[in-house]
């Protein structure tokens, strides 16, 4: 990665190098907040904030600690960021943050925020691990936010339900209702609906992958061969 463009950078934080959907780091949350699409995305979006913080910071202070103790100043750097990001969301974004509740500061354990420090942002210069923070998170945040769609469309039948909760009252009567008098899927909204569908979110990524990476085939005139004399 240290040799990589900013192209590269960006296309494995969203898609090749996802931290959800390939190195499937992070779980707990993504299985247990994401029953809906504003749940998925007020976690992924601290999550992203705390990456981007971390990263910089470490990237910042590289050259000056020691290989012993590395690990140790990269946890203190991100419990900064989760302290105060979960701060900010309890005196802005309250009722989103009881509803998300513990796994706010649990982001501290996240296995992708202390990955990309250590495998990243401690080789790298600020620019490029801005760059990998702010694709990583926002892959992340895909992730959440596409599999809390998938289980509230399944599970309620609606989506965006309690946007309020994150863009403010305007946006209180933005649900959508796509299933009228739906009695719901109580899978979808539980622990093993989660598993299913992330699942079937990583089956239809490889089959993408799949189809990109194949090759084209080439076209070959047909060639009458010619009588011999």
């Amino acid at each position: 990665m240290a040799n990589g463009g900013y192209g590269r950078v960006v296309r494995d934080g969203l898609w090749s190098n996802n931290a959800a959907f390939v190195q499937l780091l992070g779980l707990r949350p993504l299985l247990a907040v994401t029953g809906t699409v504003v749940n998925g995305l007020g976690l992924g979006m601290a999550t992203t904030l705390v990456l981007i913080g971390s990263n910089v910071t470490v990237s910042l202070i590289r050259n000056l600690v020691r290989p012993e103790v590395r690990i140790p100043v990269f946890v203190m750097v991100i419990a900064s960021f989760v302290t105060a990001i979960e701060l900010a969301m309890n005196a802005y974004f309250y009722d989103l943050f009881k509803i998300l509740g513990i796994f706010i500061p649990l982001i501290v354990t996240n296995c992708a925020i202390i990955g990309r420090a250590e495998a990243f942002a401690s080789k790298n210069n600020v620019g490029r691990s801005f760059v990998d923070a702010l694709t990583m998170g926002l892959g992340f945040t895909f992730a959440l936010a596409l599999l809390g769609g998938v289980r509230e469309l399944f599970g309620q039948g609606t989506l965006l339900a309690q946007a309020g909760l994150m863009f403010g009252d305007a946006f209180q009567n933005a649900t959508l209702t796509l299933f009228d008098n739906y009695k719901g899927f109580l899978l979808a909204m539980l622990p093993p609906g989660a598993f299913i569908g992330l699942g079937f979110l990583i089956a239809l990524k490889n089959v993408l992958d799949k189809y990109a990476n194949r090759p084209a085939q080439k076209t070959q005139p047909n060639v009458e061969a010619e009588p011999a004399d």
